[in-house]
């Protein structure tokens, strides 16, 4: 750094000048020490590691285009006759909501090149943080210390949705008042103090005069706030936890190997940023989507043909559609289950589950240790079929969200397309688990006998007895280590004799969990070179 200085030809005035101002501003916020630190940060260089900042750069993307919708949309349900530059509606009561998004769509120079980066992003967004989290469930990057952070995460994607559904639903038009309605019908399910809550959200009877300027303020204050600051506290735990890391010659749990953040990680983070804000206006720019004029402005009595939510609301859509109606009536009140149970206790169980996962795995295993290294999934055969499973539910509940489209297309009964799709919800899970445990241990029986026997090479050879022989060379150490190298405890022991029923009950879950394994020879790491950071 000094012989740059000395060389880069600024006066010595000049250097004296800026040296004494960098002395002076150490000295009273001690920067360029957190400064140091911080640009010699490792990051492990793994692309699945990039999800996390394909969200974050999607969010940045958000905000530029918010604010740029903001200057021009209009949070009002004060109705006007539409009169501009679209023929079909000119002359239409509408509200001022719905035309600001017209005008924005039509007049505004840009505007609906900004709508529609700012819709691709929001899905990308959403889309980044559910596959971010796969990629934590099925490596363990969840396990202790980062338990905080999976909370976090879980946070982050719940948010997500409810700013995607705030945003989806300011328009104003007969989509999202389709959309709106339903979540009506979702909060007045709830006994006792269903209708209440709808009163207190919309005002009085739907849709009210509130309701728009409420989700406007949210969606642009609330649920941004809310976000930036669960960002900032991910990326500060990241920062004070340190990264995970795939297992290697070299990695433990003690050190991360890769690229520092100055100036290897910086350029390559940077063109990632580069490349979403050019995806998404290429997309935006030749790909449609929510085209609210063709929608038409929201009315109470009319309701949108072929209405689909976004992906990340069509489970619930989904869940809705196969729940039979049902009702119960307890002490002059009325239960309607249908939708109760698929719109409101689903979701709280579900996320519910995932936010105990990591605690449940790590009262299972009994390991109490921190872990920075990532598992392989197929060495999870157990953690791997659940989140399988999980995901294949989740695909079953989105066809069913489409259910009359799907009918439709294929010409088929939309009454027996239910049946079959209820039976799917509860079969297809199950299947996918016990095909996914046995293809993990299949997996884990392949690597055993690579370690054992070698690469197949492809060839053949043919003895002079007639006989045919596969030939095959050796793995190099570096290959053997990684391929060997995994953490998989064993089952808990049986406990002893007048043992509690929690202590029977976390036995029997180990046993389950962990008893279906492949034995593989412990890797030597002394045998093999160590990669340095």
């Amino acid at each position: 750094m000094a012989r740059w200085w000395n060389r880069s030809g600024i006066g010595g005035r000049t250097r004296k000048a800026v040296r004494r101002t960098a002395v002076a501003l150490d000295g009273r916020a001690p920067l360029f020490d957190g400064l140091r630190g911080l640009l010699r940060k490792i990051f492990p260089d793994h692309w699945s590691f990039l999800l996390g900042e394909l969200a974050l750069y999607s969010f940045v993307v958000l905000l530029l285009t918010g604010v740029f919708l903001t200057m021009y949309f209009q949070p009002s349900m004060a109705e006007t006759v539409y009169n501009g530059p679209y023929a079909p509606l000119r002359g239409v009561l509408v509200s001022e909501a719905y035309s600001s998004t017209l005008a924005i769509s039509f007049e505004v120079r840009g505007g609906l090149l900004i709508r529609q980066i700012h819709h691709w992003a929001a899905l990308v967004f959403t889309s980044a943080i559910g596959v971010h989290l796969l990629r934590i469930f099925f490596t363990g990057a969840f396990r202790r210390p980062r338990e905080v952070n999976w909370l976090v995460g879980l946070t982050l994607f719940q948010l997500s949705l409810l700013e995607g559904f705030a945003g989806y639903s300011l328009p104003d038009d007969l989509l999202s008042g389709t959309g709106l309605r339903t979540a009506q019908g979702f909060i007045l399910s709830v006994p006792l103090v269903g209708t209440w809550l709808s009163y207190l959200l919309f005002g009085g009877d739907f849709p009210g005069q509130i309701l728009i300027p409420r989700l406007y303020t949210t969606h642009i204050l609330l649920l941004p706030g809310a976000l930036a600051g669960l960002i900032t506290l991910h990326l500060l735990l990241v920062f004070a936890l340190g990264h995970t890391q795939w297992a290697g010659p070299g990695r433990n749990n003690r050190n991360v190997v890769g690229k520092p953040l100055y100036p290897l990680f910086l350029l390559k983070t940077n063109g990632l940023l580069a490349m979403v804000f050019g995806v998404l206006a290429l997309v935006s720019a030749i790909g449609q989507i929510n085209p609210v004029w063709r929608y038409g402005p929201y009315r109470p009595d009319q309701a949108s043909t072929d209405a689909q939510p976004d992906w990340y609301m069509g489970f619930i859509e989904g869940a809705l559609r196969l729940m039979p109606g049902a009702e119960t009536r307890l002490w002059g009140h009325s239960i309607p289950w249908n939708p109760l149970i698929p719109a409101v206790l689903f979701p709280l169980g579900f996320f519910a589950a995932l936010y105990a996962y990591p605690f449940l795995e790590r009262w299972v295993t009994g390991d109490l240790g921190p872990q920075h290294l990532c598992d392989r999934p197929r060495n999870q055969p157990t953690r791997t079929g659940i989140g399988v499973a999980g995901f294949s539910f989740y695909v079953i509940l989105l066809l069913a969200g489409a259910q009359d489209v799907i009918a439709r297309t294929f010409a088929v009964s939309v009454e027996g397309l239910d049946r079959v799709l209820r039976a799917l919800v509860f079969v297809v899970p199950v299947v996918a688990f016990w095909v996914t445990k046995r293809v993990c241990l299949g997996l884990q029986q392949v690597d055993r006998e690579r370690l054992a026997e070698g690469e197949e090479s492809g060839f053949i050879r043919a003895s002079v007895e007639g006989g045919f022989h596969e030939s095959s060379h050796s793995l190099t150490d570096r290959r053997r280590f990684t391929l060997a190298a995994r953490t998989v405890p064993r089952p808990l022991p049986r406990p002893v004799a007048g043992a509690s029923r929690l202590a029977r009950l976390r036995a029997a879950l180990s046993s389950w969990y962990y008893r279906d394994r492949v034995d593989f020879p412990e890797p030597r790491e002394d045998t093999v070179p160590s990669e340095r950071p």
